[in-house]
């Protein structure tokens, strides 16, 4: 039987932005023994440009993946680069839960001394640091960069291309010869439709952060490995009811 896996993107997904999202992860980085569901929130979320809307983003994601254990998922996958809710549901679950922020700043330091983010624009700069200091990452980080165009988390970047994409690329350039890059990462899962453009065109390696999260799901479940329950212990009472009433 295959091994299931649970990507949970924080905001309802019309058919329109579930096609754009699951194109994220090609199907042939999908391993033959995994199966993949997008699942959406129940919730309509802003664009989480204050530390306000990171709580909210917080439930949303821990309301989505509280079940999956039960729901008969082998892993979840957050896809955000928040992260948010990732301890929360590690402390919950004993299937492996990863996110794409926590994965893609670590991976970029095995790749080289110093990353840069890119992002769409300055609002998201605390949700970046907020987590870069929960991980101790701060003196890893070169720059983030940002193109000052507010997201379109319903549209992605469709139709946005030919604007976007050439201003992701020159302060890309920017975050390389001026603030010592050696490693880019993109700044949110809904930026990966910029990926393979940047790659191209930059000379350095350019991290899609959904992708890496999934694809180390996929490594955890095929080590049988997941997160430490020393580290996430288990709540002495589970209250999903008081967290989310129906």
């Amino acid at each position: 039987m295959n091994k299931r896996i649970k990507v949970i993107f924080p905001v309802p997904l019309s058919e329109h932005t579930r096609e754009l999202i699951e194109t994220q992860i090609p199907q042939e980085y999908i391993g033959a023994e995994f199966d993949v569901e997008f699942v959406g929130s129940k919730r309509l979320m802003s664009l989480a440009n204050s530390y306000y809307d990171f709580y909210v983003m917080e439930t949303i994601v821990i309301e989505a993946g509280v079940r999956a254990e039960e729901e008969g998922f082998d892993a979840v996958c957050i896809n955000t680069v928040s992260d948010s809710g990732l301890y929360a549901l590690r402390a919950r679950l004993n299937i492996p839960v990863i996110a794409p922020g926590q994965s893609s700043f670590h991976i970029a330091c095995t790749l080289g001394h110093k990353f840069s983010i890119l992002s769409m624009w300055a609002p998201w700069t605390p949700m970046y640091m907020k987590t870069l200091r929960e991980y101790g990452l701060e003196h890893r980080l070169a720059s983030i960069r940002h193109i000052d165009t507010r997201p379109d988390v319903q549209e992605l970047l469709e139709g946005k291309e030919d604007i976007v994409f050439g201003l992701l690329e020159a302060e890309g350039k920017k975050a390389i010869e001026e603030d010592g890059a050696d490693v880019l990462m993109l700044g949110s899962t809904t930026m990966h439709q910029s990926h393979a453009y940047l790659q191209e065109r930059l000379p350095v390696p350019v991290l899609n952060p959904g992708v890496i999260a999934y694809k180390l799901c996929e490594m955890y479940l095929s080590l049988g490995l997941s997160h430490s329950k020393k580290a996430f212990p288990d709540p002495e009472n589970i209250q999903d009811d008081n967290l989310f009433p129906s």
